[in-house]
């Protein structure tokens, strides 16, 4: 069992940052596949990022290439994303999700936790 938990959330004004953390319980984070999804009204859960548990293999949905960067520190059981140059159409509730680690896993799903999610809201 893993127990995700996001924060870093809040309100930003278009062109500003936030950093998202989502810290994991027990011991085996470093065994799990990482992602980031969001979910925006009106709009489906979309992919965001995800991280392998490696930290060598990363993955980004088109729309925030180059200005979001995911990342992991396995020695304190978080993961990040890093978001940059926000825009109104990043405003979403952004949820963390993990994967055992397998031969399958692929970075858009499935997971096998979520988080409960953190609100980002961007204004323009």
């Amino acid at each position: 069992q893993v127990q995700l938990v996001e924060s870093g959330g809040g309100l930003v004004q278009a062109g500003g940052s936030l950093r998202l953390s989502c810290a994991a319980s027990g011991r085996t984070f470093s065994s799990y596949g990482m992602g980031w999804f969001r979910h925006a009204p009106g709009k489906e859960r979309e992919f965001v990022a995800a991280i392998k548990w490696t930290a060598y293999n990363t993955y980004y949905a088109d729309s925030v290439k180059g200005r979001f960067t995911i990342s992991r520190d396995n020695a304190k059981n978080t993961l990040y994303l890093q978001m940059n140059s926000l825009q109104p159409e990043d405003t979403a509730v952004y949820y963390c999700a993990a994967a055992r680690a397998s031969g399958s896993y692929s970075p858009r799903g499935p997971y096998d936790y979520w988080g409960q999610g953190t609100q980002v809201t961007v204004s323009s």
